[in-house]
């Protein structure tokens, strides 16, 4: 049995029920990033994944434009776009959809560090900055199932 790391607030990672609308102006994500910012900032990290010795085995190698689809999408939804995400995958069951991969200490360092140096690639408004990293380390945190 998977135990999941210490207690993540599911609200800090965001409402992601399907039923509810996307357009919630008053999350502090909504529209932080547009689309095509989404889609360089998630480019650039698979572009770093495929290459990594920690987190990169954890992918399909046959699915790589699978997954990078996947976050991409989901991501757009989640920072107030289309729900493209939602409409082809339903609720995202973050926890359910990661539980089969070993997440420790290490991956979750891991995955945040090439998703900071996506972001810094993408060169992400100093306004927006601190809040996706503190998006992206709760979200990373919430997974760790080691």
């Amino acid at each position: 049995m998977f135990r999941r790391g210490p207690k993540c607030s599911r609200q800090a990672i965001g409402n992601m029920n399907s039923n509810s609308s996307n357009e919630n102006p008053t999350d502090p994500l909504f529209k932080v990033l547009d689309e095509q910012e989404v889609t360089a900032m998630v480019a650039a990290f698979y572009g770093k994944v495929r290459e990594d010795a920690v987190i990169g085995p954890m992918y399909p190698p046959d699915d790589w434009e699978g997954a990078e689809k996947r976050l991409r999408d989901f991501l757009i939804y989640r920072f107030g776009g289309s729900d493209r995400y939602i409409q082809e995958r339903g609720h995202p069951r973050l926890g359910m959809r990661h539980a089969p991969f070993p997440i420790g200490m290490a991956e979750r360092d891991r995955w945040l560090q090439l998703m900071e140096e996506a972001m810094d690639e993408v060169d992400i408004s100093e306004s927006s900055l601190q809040m996706v990293k503190d998006f992206f380390r709760h979200v990373a945190e919430f997974l760790r199932n080691r």
